[in-house]
């Protein structure tokens, strides 16, 4: 039975009980419970399992280094969803002391396994949001990796946090306006839009944008953001009608037709 074939009641109890169970393994430096969970076919078990260790960092219930050793042994695993989970829960972890887990993320980017890889992603997005600063000085030794898929998915990891903060991100982001890869330029695209719908996020984009030399690029960007404020009327702050005259009157060459 799955996590969600429970109810909401007995969903609460089991994540009370992988709670103290991962607890209680860590307290006495063991991994039988927690490799349990952390191996799970579930998606949510294993997400309920790496919570649960951000849980335990974050209220002090043990100290970090103990934590970082015990995921340290996990992160050997041959099974990549035991590894996926690691980085996961390193990602919780990350969102306040992200100099104690840089070292998941170093060799998880370069996993032979996409799942793994992909929770590197999905950690660099959360605790940017959260811890921006050595966040993004991690993610910028990145930028000009030779592995084209790195710079991609460094690309895409910072994304979150530009959604509330473009200025935070526009620079690294104008690192890569000349990449050559189609699929770095076609995520930086995809960025560019996801940043600039919400509110005085367009206005950030725009002024930035004036300063790039990839002309060709930006225009692509452009035609990307005008879209997004149409697929994403229900939550962008301005329409369509309004991002277009915005760009119009702001963005030293007129793109638009």
């Amino acid at each position: 039975m799955g996590f969600y074939d429970l109810s909401k009641e007995e969903r609460a109890v089991l994540v009370a009980k992988i709670d103290s169970e991962i607890l209680e393994d860590f307290s006495n430096s063991s991994l039988k419970q927690t490799l349990d969970y952390f191996s799970d076919e579930d998606t949510y078990i294993r997400k309920s399992a790496y919570l649960a260790v951000g849980k335990i960092h974050k209220n002090k219930k043990l100290a970090v280094n103990a934590i970082i050793s015990l995921l340290d042994k996990l992160f050997t695993s041959e099974k990549e969803k035991v590894r996926q989970t690691v980085v996961n829960a390193a990602g919780e972890v990350g969102k306040q002391a992200f100099e104690t887990v840089t070292h998941f993320f170093d060799k998880g980017l370069f996993d032979e396994h996409h799942s793994v890889r992909n929770a590197v992603i999905g950690s660099i997005k959360k605790m940017s949001e959260k811890n921006p600063i050595p966040v993004l000085a991690w993610a910028k030794k990145y930028l000009h990796h030779e592995n084209k898929e790195i710079r991609r998915e460094i690309c895409h990891g910072i994304e979150l946090r530009g959604r509330t903060h473009p200025q935070d991100i526009l620079p690294l982001l104008k690192e890569l306006q000349n990449d050559q890869t189609s699929r770095v330029s076609n995520t930086l695209i995809h960025v560019l839009g996801q940043i600039a719908y919400k509110k005085g996020c367009l206005e950030t984009v725009i002024a930035e944008l004036n300063t790039w030399e990839n002309k060709q690029l930006v225009e692509k960007a452009i035609d990307e953001i005008v879209d997004v404020h149409h697929r994403y009327r229900s939550f962008a702050i301005l329409s369509q009608k309004e991002a277009i005259a915005y760009i119009t009157e702001n963005y030293k060459t007129n793109v638009i037709e």
